[in-house]
């Protein structure tokens, strides 16, 4: 009898994440292994015939010069991105919550950009970057900022990665927040009455206490500057030439503005896709073991 009802409520709970399931496997599952199947094919999208040529799409990406160009360009975007984003998003975080008013509106204020698309975002940078910038640069005499901030290889990287910066730190400052909050204000009273200063309270005793919001963090960070995609299309375009272009835009562009080449595209999105998964893992890893110690 209570097999039974186990049973039933089983059957229940099934039937309750079963409408949710099925929008995930048509619209997640069914893609991705279609994917799978795609590059190990010659598809072009639209032709109903095509081939299967086993893992020459992977041999040829191997050697495709503007896809290896494209993947160095975002591993050294993510670099940048998990270090400043989280520094960043840390800091605020703690500057917000050691205030004792105006809490709220300094949350609100630093969480807006991620509530906008960062389609719109771009737009707005590309204003600032080739409007506003050479107005104050002239009348301030802050020549500095008079700078081909789009056009110039040299500094498109920043202003990708001040648009990305600005469009995501606030997400992380949330879940930081809500971290220190965690924290027990007696092991902070505690550290400061044996003599410790603010930065060793910080470091000591605080960071350990908030490290497993900071490996979500980094992890939030990680995937999304991987597959970063809008913030460059809408800002530079991979430009100027193929030099600011990522894996996801490199991606993009092979399967439906240049060559169509689908099946091709299928093999590059499979190998960034291996890239992620086994990055994410060692830095899960690596960091998981550190909040055990910590």
């Amino acid at each position: 009898m209570i097999k039974l009802r186990g049973l039933k409520s089983v059957s229940r709970l099934l039937l309750f994440v079963l409408p949710a399931f099925v929008f995930y496997a048509v619209f997640t599952l069914a893609p991705a292994f279609g994917g799978i199947w795609y590059s190990l094919t010659d598809w072009n999208g639209l032709n109903p015939v095509y081939r299967v040529i086993g893992l020459a799409n992977y041999v040829e990406a191997m050697q495709d010069r503007f896809f290896l160009n494209s993947l160095w360009f975002t591993m050294k975007f993510v670099l940048y991105m998990v270090v400043l984003q989280n520094v960043i998003a840390l800091g605020l975080a703690a500057l917000v919550e050691s205030r004792r008013r105006s809490k709220v509106l300094f949350r609100t204020v630093f969480f807006m950009p991620n509530m906008l698309s960062l389609i719109i975002g771009g737009f707005m940078w590309m204003f600032i970057f080739t409007k506003v910038l050479p107005v104050i640069a002239e009348r301030a005499g802050l020549m500095f900022l008079d700078q081909s901030w789009i056009g110039d290889p040299r500094y498109s990287f920043f202003s990708i990665l001040i648009l990305s910066l600005w469009g995501g730190v606030g997400y992380l400052m949330v879940i930081f927040i809500a971290a220190l909050q965690g924290v027990p204000q007696s092991l902070k009273e505690a550290a400061e009455i044996d003599g410790a200063s603010p930065g060793q309270v910080f470091f000591n005793v605080t960071l350990p206490m908030i490290f497993p919001a900071l490996t979500i963090g980094v992890f939030l960070t990680l995937n999304g500057s991987f597959k970063v995609f809008d913030a460059v299309f809408a800002l530079t375009g991979g430009g100027p030439g193929r030099e600011t272009q990522v894996i996801a835009l490199n991606i993009m562009e092979e399967a439906f503005r240049y060559s169509n080449r689908y099946g091709y595209a299928s093999a590059k999105a499979m190998i960034l896709f291996i890239i992620v998964v086994l990055i994410t893992v060692v830095q899960l890893w690596i960091m998981k073991r550190r909040e055990v110690r910590a």
